[in-house]
Protein backbone atom coordinates (compact mmCIF):
# COMPACT_ATOMS: atom_id res chain seq x y z
CA UNK A 1 0.00 0.00 0.00
CA UNK A 2 1.04 3.51 -0.94
CA UNK A 3 0.86 6.38 1.53
CA UNK A 4 0.03 9.34 1.04
CA UNK A 5 2.59 11.88 0.43
CA UNK A 6 3.13 14.85 2.85
CA UNK A 7 3.82 18.33 1.66
CA UNK A 8 7.27 20.03 2.18
CA UNK A 9 7.00 23.79 3.03
CA UNK A 10 8.52 25.62 0.32
CA UNK A 11 8.82 28.66 1.71
CA UNK A 12 8.01 31.17 4.81
CA UNK A 13 6.38 34.90 4.45
CA UNK A 14 5.94 37.22 6.90
CA UNK A 15 3.02 39.75 7.28
CA UNK A 16 3.73 43.10 6.74
CA UNK A 17 2.04 46.75 8.50
CA UNK A 18 -0.09 47.79 6.41
CA UNK A 19 -3.39 50.35 6.67
CA UNK A 20 -6.60 50.27 4.61
CA UNK A 21 -9.53 52.09 4.17
CA UNK A 22 -10.20 54.74 6.74
CA UNK A 23 -6.63 54.31 8.71
CA UNK A 24 -7.25 50.67 9.96
CA UNK A 25 -4.65 49.34 10.68
CA UNK A 26 -3.40 45.72 9.87
CA UNK A 27 -1.25 42.92 8.75
CA UNK A 28 -0.92 42.19 5.05
CA UNK A 29 0.39 38.39 5.54
CA UNK A 30 0.45 38.65 1.02
CA UNK A 31 -0.63 40.30 -1.63
CA UNK A 32 -0.38 42.57 -4.44
CA UNK A 33 2.90 40.96 -6.00
CA UNK A 34 3.55 37.85 -7.96
CA UNK A 35 0.12 36.68 -7.67
CA UNK A 36 0.12 34.05 -9.61
CA UNK A 37 2.27 31.95 -6.84
CA UNK A 38 -0.80 32.16 -4.97
CA UNK A 39 -3.49 31.09 -7.06
CA UNK A 40 -6.51 30.99 -6.77
CA UNK A 41 -5.98 33.21 -3.46
CA UNK A 42 -4.96 37.17 -3.49
CA UNK A 43 -4.67 38.55 -0.52
CA UNK A 44 -4.98 37.47 2.72
CA UNK A 45 -5.12 39.92 5.71
CA UNK A 46 -5.01 40.45 9.61
CA UNK A 47 -6.27 42.89 12.13
CA UNK A 48 -6.75 42.97 15.41
CA UNK A 49 -6.82 45.76 18.29
CA UNK A 50 -8.19 46.50 21.20
CA UNK A 51 -7.28 50.20 20.51
CA UNK A 52 -10.58 51.89 18.95
CA UNK A 53 -8.38 54.29 16.58
CA UNK A 54 -6.60 51.67 15.16
CA UNK A 55 -10.16 50.32 13.33
CA UNK A 56 -12.62 52.67 14.30
CA UNK A 57 -12.19 54.32 10.84
CA UNK A 58 -13.39 51.38 9.25
CA UNK A 59 -13.80 50.68 5.44
CA UNK A 60 -16.13 53.56 3.91
CA UNK A 61 -17.74 52.99 0.30
CA UNK A 62 -15.29 51.62 -2.04
CA UNK A 63 -16.16 49.26 -5.14
CA UNK A 64 -14.73 45.41 -6.13
CA UNK A 65 -15.49 43.82 -9.31
CA UNK A 66 -14.11 40.55 -10.36
CA UNK A 67 -12.85 38.03 -7.39
CA UNK A 68 -14.63 37.24 -3.74
CA UNK A 69 -13.43 38.52 -0.29
CA UNK A 70 -14.19 36.62 2.71
CA UNK A 71 -14.27 38.02 6.25
CA UNK A 72 -13.93 35.71 9.21
CA UNK A 73 -14.39 37.61 12.16
CA UNK A 74 -12.81 36.61 16.13
CA UNK A 75 -14.06 39.16 17.90
CA UNK A 76 -15.91 42.23 17.25
CA UNK A 77 -18.88 43.44 15.37
CA UNK A 78 -18.82 44.86 12.00
CA UNK A 79 -21.88 46.00 9.92
CA UNK A 80 -21.99 45.78 5.81
CA UNK A 81 -24.01 47.49 3.56
CA UNK A 82 -23.84 47.92 -0.07
CA UNK A 83 -25.22 50.23 -3.00
CA UNK A 84 -27.93 47.24 -3.72
CA UNK A 85 -29.47 47.99 -0.33
CA UNK A 86 -27.89 45.39 1.07
CA UNK A 87 -27.28 45.14 5.33
CA UNK A 88 -25.79 42.63 7.32
CA UNK A 89 -24.06 42.31 11.05
CA UNK A 90 -21.01 40.53 11.13
CA UNK A 91 -20.50 39.55 14.61
CA UNK A 92 -17.69 37.40 16.34
CA UNK A 93 -17.07 33.45 15.71
CA UNK A 94 -18.99 34.96 12.14
CA UNK A 95 -17.97 34.69 8.25
CA UNK A 96 -19.31 37.32 5.42
CA UNK A 97 -18.89 35.93 1.72
CA UNK A 98 -19.08 38.16 -0.66
CA UNK A 99 -18.66 37.29 -4.38
CA UNK A 100 -18.14 40.95 -6.23
CA UNK A 101 -19.06 39.24 -9.82
CA UNK A 102 -19.37 42.39 -11.99
CA UNK A 103 -19.61 45.09 -9.19
CA UNK A 104 -20.67 46.08 -6.08
CA UNK A 105 -20.00 49.38 -4.33
CA UNK A 106 -19.71 48.63 -0.30
CA UNK A 107 -18.76 49.94 3.49
CA UNK A 108 -17.64 47.66 6.10
CA UNK A 109 -17.99 50.03 9.53
CA UNK A 110 -17.12 48.97 13.51
CA UNK A 111 -20.16 48.97 15.55
CA UNK A 112 -18.22 49.74 18.66
CA UNK A 113 -15.92 52.40 20.04
CA UNK A 114 -13.83 50.47 22.19
CA UNK A 115 -12.93 46.78 23.09
CA UNK A 116 -10.86 44.26 20.30
CA UNK A 117 -11.85 44.20 17.42
CA UNK A 118 -9.99 41.16 15.33
CA UNK A 119 -10.80 39.02 12.26
CA UNK A 120 -9.18 38.27 9.17
CA UNK A 121 -10.03 39.20 5.37
CA UNK A 122 -9.25 36.59 2.29
CA UNK A 123 -8.87 37.96 -1.44
CA UNK A 124 -10.33 34.45 -3.52
CA UNK A 125 -10.11 34.73 -7.03
CA UNK A 126 -12.73 34.22 -9.97
CA UNK A 127 -12.07 32.58 -13.35
CA UNK A 128 -12.62 34.67 -16.09
CA UNK A 129 -16.19 32.63 -16.86
CA UNK A 130 -17.36 33.68 -13.38
CA UNK A 131 -15.87 37.21 -13.26
CA UNK A 132 -19.11 39.42 -14.46
CA UNK A 133 -21.99 37.57 -12.67
CA UNK A 134 -24.22 39.33 -10.39
CA UNK A 135 -22.36 39.94 -6.82
CA UNK A 136 -24.07 38.10 -4.13
CA UNK A 137 -23.61 37.32 -0.50
CA UNK A 138 -23.35 34.64 2.31
CA UNK A 139 -23.84 35.95 6.12
CA UNK A 140 -22.96 33.46 7.91
CA UNK A 141 -23.05 33.47 12.13
CA UNK A 142 -20.99 31.26 14.26
CA UNK A 143 -23.65 28.46 14.62
CA UNK A 144 -23.29 27.80 10.69
CA UNK A 145 -19.93 26.44 11.34
CA UNK A 146 -19.07 22.76 11.93
CA UNK A 147 -16.55 22.40 14.85
CA UNK A 148 -15.02 19.36 15.01
CA UNK A 149 -13.16 18.22 18.52
CA UNK A 150 -9.48 16.76 18.23
CA UNK A 151 -8.54 13.42 19.51
CA UNK A 152 -5.56 15.48 21.08
CA UNK A 153 -7.72 17.84 22.54
CA UNK A 154 -7.99 20.98 20.11
CA UNK A 155 -10.81 22.29 17.61
CA UNK A 156 -11.20 22.54 14.05
CA UNK A 157 -13.40 24.88 12.52
CA UNK A 158 -14.38 23.89 8.97
CA UNK A 159 -15.86 27.48 7.50
CA UNK A 160 -15.42 26.42 3.68
CA UNK A 161 -14.84 22.91 1.65
CA UNK A 162 -15.16 19.30 3.04
CA UNK A 163 -12.46 16.88 4.82
CA UNK A 164 -12.53 13.62 6.12
CA UNK A 165 -10.72 13.69 9.32
CA UNK A 166 -10.40 10.06 11.43
CA UNK A 167 -13.30 8.21 10.01
CA UNK A 168 -15.85 11.70 9.73
CA UNK A 169 -16.85 13.39 7.10
CA UNK A 170 -16.90 17.41 7.54
CA UNK A 171 -18.55 19.90 5.38
CA UNK A 172 -18.44 23.47 5.79
CA UNK A 173 -21.00 26.47 5.46
CA UNK A 174 -19.73 27.40 1.96
CA UNK A 175 -19.49 24.60 -0.69
CA UNK A 176 -20.09 24.32 -4.74
CA UNK A 177 -16.96 27.01 -5.42
CA UNK A 178 -15.50 26.31 -8.73
CA UNK A 179 -11.65 27.18 -7.23
CA UNK A 180 -13.15 24.27 -4.58
CA UNK A 181 -11.64 26.21 -1.16
CA UNK A 182 -10.99 24.78 1.58
CA UNK A 183 -10.68 27.24 4.84
CA UNK A 184 -10.02 25.81 8.40
CA UNK A 185 -9.73 27.78 11.34
CA UNK A 186 -7.01 25.11 13.49
CA UNK A 187 -6.75 25.59 17.48
CA UNK A 188 -4.01 22.75 19.00
CA UNK A 189 -3.26 21.70 22.42
CA UNK A 190 0.38 22.43 23.83
CA UNK A 191 2.67 19.53 21.35
CA UNK A 192 -0.78 17.63 20.14
CA UNK A 193 -0.42 16.41 16.58
CA UNK A 194 -2.40 16.31 13.47
CA UNK A 195 -2.79 14.56 10.09
CA UNK A 196 -4.80 16.60 7.93
CA UNK A 197 -5.79 15.40 4.18
CA UNK A 198 -5.74 18.08 1.67
CA UNK A 199 -6.43 17.93 -2.47
CA UNK A 200 -3.34 17.09 -4.04
CA UNK A 201 -3.80 19.05 -6.79
CA UNK A 202 -4.66 22.52 -4.64
CA UNK A 203 -2.11 24.91 -3.68
CA UNK A 204 -2.01 24.95 0.52
CA UNK A 205 -1.11 28.00 3.03
CA UNK A 206 -0.52 27.76 6.23
CA UNK A 207 -1.27 31.46 8.32
CA UNK A 208 -0.20 31.05 12.05
CA UNK A 209 -1.52 33.38 14.33
CA UNK A 210 -0.88 32.45 17.86
CA UNK A 211 1.71 29.89 18.71
CA UNK A 212 3.52 27.83 16.04
CA UNK A 213 3.71 25.08 14.47
CA UNK A 214 6.09 21.89 13.03
CA UNK A 215 5.69 20.69 9.70
CA UNK A 216 7.28 17.21 9.57
CA UNK A 217 7.19 17.07 5.51
CA UNK A 218 7.92 14.29 2.95
CA UNK A 219 12.11 15.23 3.03
CA UNK A 220 12.38 17.99 5.64
CA UNK A 221 11.06 19.70 9.19
CA UNK A 222 10.68 23.03 9.51
CA UNK A 223 8.40 25.43 11.77
CA UNK A 224 6.06 28.31 10.91
CA UNK A 225 5.87 30.86 13.89
CA UNK A 226 2.91 33.52 14.61
CA UNK A 227 2.79 36.02 12.18
CA UNK A 228 4.27 33.89 9.31
CA UNK A 229 2.88 32.52 6.12
CA UNK A 230 3.81 29.15 5.71
CA UNK A 231 3.28 27.87 1.44
CA UNK A 232 3.74 24.05 0.21
CA UNK A 233 4.56 21.99 -2.25
CA UNK A 234 2.33 19.13 -3.91
CA UNK A 235 1.06 16.54 -1.44
CA UNK A 236 -2.20 14.63 -0.34
CA UNK A 237 -1.08 15.32 3.79
CA UNK A 238 -0.43 18.25 5.86
CA UNK A 239 1.63 17.06 8.88
CA UNK A 240 1.71 19.48 11.95
CA UNK A 241 2.98 19.33 15.64
CA UNK A 242 2.04 22.39 17.92
CA UNK A 243 4.83 23.90 20.12
CA UNK A 244 4.84 24.18 23.69
CA UNK A 245 2.35 27.12 24.12
CA UNK A 246 -0.33 25.31 21.40
CA UNK A 247 -0.93 27.42 18.25
CA UNK A 248 -3.96 28.90 15.59
CA UNK A 249 -3.35 28.65 12.32
CA UNK A 250 -5.77 29.49 9.09
CA UNK A 251 -5.59 26.40 6.85
CA UNK A 252 -6.16 27.66 3.25
CA UNK A 253 -6.31 25.20 0.24
CA UNK A 254 -7.99 25.83 -3.41
CA UNK A 255 -7.59 25.11 -7.09
CA UNK A 256 -5.78 26.81 -9.15
CA UNK A 257 -7.38 28.99 -12.11
CA UNK A 258 -4.30 28.82 -14.60
CA UNK A 259 -5.53 32.39 -15.83
CA UNK A 260 -3.54 35.69 -16.45
CA UNK A 261 -4.09 37.74 -13.57
CA UNK A 262 -4.23 41.73 -13.83
CA UNK A 263 -5.30 43.78 -10.75
CA UNK A 264 -5.84 47.16 -10.13
CA UNK A 265 -6.54 47.93 -6.47
CA UNK A 266 -10.45 46.64 -6.10
CA UNK A 267 -10.70 45.21 -9.53
CA UNK A 268 -9.10 41.98 -10.45
CA UNK A 269 -9.38 40.78 -14.26
CA UNK A 270 -7.76 39.26 -16.95
CA UNK A 271 -6.45 41.79 -19.47
CA UNK A 272 -5.16 45.63 -18.57
CA UNK A 273 -8.35 46.13 -21.25
CA UNK A 274 -10.95 44.80 -18.65
CA UNK A 275 -9.60 46.54 -16.34
CA UNK A 276 -9.49 50.14 -18.24
CA UNK A 277 -13.25 48.85 -18.25
CA UNK A 278 -14.02 48.38 -15.20
CA UNK A 279 -12.12 52.00 -14.10
CA UNK A 280 -14.23 53.35 -16.60
CA UNK A 281 -17.53 51.56 -15.78
CA UNK A 282 -17.09 52.84 -11.85
CA UNK A 283 -16.29 56.60 -13.20
CA UNK A 284 -19.54 56.37 -15.16
CA UNK A 285 -21.80 54.59 -12.44
CA UNK A 286 -22.09 51.72 -14.25
CA UNK A 287 -20.22 49.48 -12.39
CA UNK A 288 -22.96 47.09 -10.73
CA UNK A 289 -25.68 48.02 -13.13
Amino acid sequence: MTHPVKRDLLEVLVGQPASDGDGVKLTRVFGGRDAARFDPFLMLDEFGSASAEDYVGGFPSHPHRGFETVTYMLEGRMLHEDHLGNRGLLESGGVQWMTAGRGIIHSEMPQQDHGMMRGFQLWLNLPAAEKMQPASYQDLPASAFVEHSLNGGGQLKLIAGSLELAGSSLTGAVTGKSTDPLYIDLQLQPNEALQLPVPSTHILLNYVYEGDVRVQGELRQATIKAGQLGRFDQGALLELRAGRAGARLLVLAGKPIGEPIAQYGPFVMNSEAEIHQAIQDFQQGTLAS
